[in-house]
């Protein structure tokens, strides 16, 4: 059984050979080409073979396209700052937002044609040619809030919402007809599935009203976009409380990569009583743990996971968030051993 075929199971909650594991590894796998995050980040070819060779050196399930949550903000001419260790990141003095005036100047853009859209559109092409007969290919997107708050800032963006929304909203608008266009260039590209970035969908942020009104509306739009072309929608969420009834209902997402407990579940157990039959659960693993734990903390941790999620399919081993860059593969390729020697069905 493949990679490809597992997870296909898992996620129609059936039980195949073992669970499918996934450490968030992405950043990191620069280190097998000795690159810097920069070069990583704006060399397509290298950033590709650099994720096709730490996924078959760790035998890993997934790939997921994660490169930086700055992808898409720099299209509407947001400046970033490129570092050799860390991601990307807006300029926090030059934001393309400075005032509420400013959100009218958002207009939809063509993502085949802009900068760092069309180059993941290309990353995900070369995945999908390389390893999308054996592996699911998962195309990474930041959602519509995360992307406006790139260009404006997010203090200031946490105000305007509240005191201009309409303004906030019409950005929204032209960002999320843009974000259609963008996931049916990635689509197209053979991905098996369109994981949004839903980073506000979390108590630790904003209320779950809030977020539904601002965000839920135009995600609804794009899940619905996306699953009548016949891709699958996964989300990624490591805030604390994340709200998975609203985005559930909202996405009919066949999957969740969460690294806390949603807001209405206080422990594992009660996850999966909850939530196992509705989405596969992917995670999670603590990263900032990770940094400190010994292999026989995390192998234990592993198997505490898989006793408790993995019942009926429905569960991928993973990080919570990405893999930390500052470690080397060791931690990872304990993890895809626990899965393998404990996640036997």
């Amino acid at each position: 059984m493949n990679s490809l075929e597992r997870v296909n199971l898992i996620l129609q909650h059936k039980e195949a050979d073992r669970i499918p594991v996934y450490p968030i590894i992405n950043s990191v796998a620069r280190k097998t080409l000795g690159l810097t995050y920069e070069e990583w980040t704006k060399n397509v070819d290298l950033c590709a073979k650099s994720i096709i060779k730490i996924t078959d050196e760790l035998d890993l399930d997934i790939i997921c396209t994660l490169v930086d949550l700055s992808v898409e903000a720099a299209d509407w001419g947001q400046e970033l700052l490129y570092f050799a260790e860390d991601a990307a990141c807006p300029n926090d003095n030059n934001r393309v937002i400075k005032n509420v005036e400013d959100y009218a100047k958002i207009a939809r853009i063509n993502p085949r044609e802009t900068s760092r859209m069309s180059q993941h559109i290309q990353l995900c092409k070369k995945l999908v040619e390389a390893k999308g007969k054996e592996k699911p290919i998962v195309a990474f997107v930041f959602g519509p809030l995360g992307i406006a708050s790139m260009l404006r800032g997010l203090e200031n963006f946490l105000i305007d919402m509240m005191m201009t929304p309409d303004a906030v909203k019409k950005c929204l608008r032209q960002i999320t007809d843009t974000l259609k266009d963008y996931c049916t260039a990635l689509i197209e590209t053979g991905v098996h599935a369109i994981m949004f970035d839903t980073l506000y969908a979390s108590k630790s942020i904003m209320r779950k009203k809030m977020w539904d009104e601002f965000e839920g509306v135009f995600i609804e739009e794009l899940a619905q976009h996306i699953h009548e072309q016949g891709c699958m929608v996964m989300i990624h969420n490591c805030g604390n409380g994340s709200y998975f009834d609203v985005q559930i209902e909202r996405m009919k997402p066949q999957a969740i990569s969460f690294l806390h407990l949603p807001d209405d579940c206080s422990s594992m157990e009660e996850l999966k009583e909850k939530y196992g039959h509705k989405v596969t659960l992917i995670g999670q693993i603590d990263p900032p743990w990770l940094l400190k734990a010994n292999a026989e903390e995390i192998e234990a941790e592993c198997k505490k996971q898989i006793d408790i999620y993995k019942k009926d399919g429905g569960f991928i081993l993973s990080t919570g968030c990405e893999y930390p860059s500052v470690l080397d593969f060791e931690k990872a390729q304990i993890m895809v051993k626990a899965a393998k020697e404990h996640g036997k069905y």
